[in-house]
């Protein structure tokens, strides 16, 4: 199913999401000073071509005991300048293409994963895109040992 549904998101518009995504990074790549959004605009590509059967989880869900001093202090800072270049026009090429695909019955489920990428355009440093299985094992096993 998640094979189908990958197709349907490209088809419907996905490839289109997916090129501004690869702009995104070869302009992160070009200008020096961004180099350090290049891992996030690479990870959210790959979860813009594929959104069905990927997730997008912060690094701290996926490794808590090597909590990352980088992604924590200097994410946010990355991320205000991610806002101010790319995310806000990403995000409403997100919007805009979940709008245009929830028109018709069978593009509903790929709209609402453009609308989850949207928000995720908005802030992704620090994010990696790992398999649903993944992302459920690292947030089961962090609610065990937050709760023991």
């Amino acid at each position: 199913m998640r094979t189908v549904l990958n197709i349907l998101n490209f088809v419907l518009g996905g490839f289109l999401t997916t090129l501004g995504w690869l702009l995104a990074t070869l302009v992160s790549i070009v200008l020096i000073f961004t180099l350090p959004l290049t891992r996030s605009c690479w990870e959210i590509t790959r979860l813009s071509l594929l959104p069905f059967g990927n997730e997008a989880i912060h690094v701290d869900e996926l490794n808590p005991a090597g909590k990352n001093a980088l992604i924590s202090g200097g994410g946010t800072v990355l991320n205000i300048f991610w806002f101010l270049l790319f995310g806000w026009w990403l995000c409403l090429v997100h919007i805009s293409a979940g709008i245009v695909q929830c028109i018709s019955l069978i593009g509903i489920p790929v709209g609402i994963a453009n609308f989850k990428i949207a928000a995720i355009a908005l802030w992704p440093v620090g994010r990696r895109v790992v398999p649903v299985e993944v992302a459920q094992a690292a947030r089961a096993r962090n609610a065990r040992d937050r709760f023991r």
